[in-house]
């Protein structure tokens, strides 16, 4: 089973107020256990639509890096996530970002899904590659 988990999160609104529309900046480290074997550091850019906003899933772009092993082979590289989330979650599309590929993983491209419910200790993850 391909699982990620949270270590760390870190957020803190960048322009305007609790309760009505605002940007946020987030920062987090996970650890991954599966098909990606380490640990990453993410950055996230949030919206928050404001109080009554009923319209699903808030869009939240961001960059990962990760460091460890894919399917034993050991490098890095970095993916761009599109996520959307809500109350009840997360989903998200990312992009392996062409040429951040270290180690083994030089070359590396992919892409993938994350899926979670918030407040679980982990999440899941796909990644289709090739190096």
């Amino acid at each position: 089973m391909n699982t990620f988990a949270m270590k760390n999160w870190e957020e803190s609104v960048v322009s305007g107020t609790e309760g009505a529309p605002r940007v946020a900046y987030a920062h987090a480290t996970l650890a991954y256990s599966g098909l990606i074997d380490g640990e990453s550091v993410l950055d996230y850019l949030l919206y928050y639509a404001g109080e009554g906003y009923d319209g699903g899933g808030t869009p939240a772009p961001g960059f990962e890096r990760i460091e460890g092993s894919v399917d034993g082979r050991k490098g890095s590289f970095v993916i761009k996530h599109d996520t959307g989330f809500d109350a009840k979650g997360i989903s998200s599309t990312f992009t392996v970002v062409e040429g951040s590929g270290t180690g083994e993983l030089a070359g590396i491209t992919g892409t993938g899904t994350t899926t979670g419910v918030l407040g679980e200790p982990t999440m899941s993850y796909t990644l289709d590659y090739s190096i």
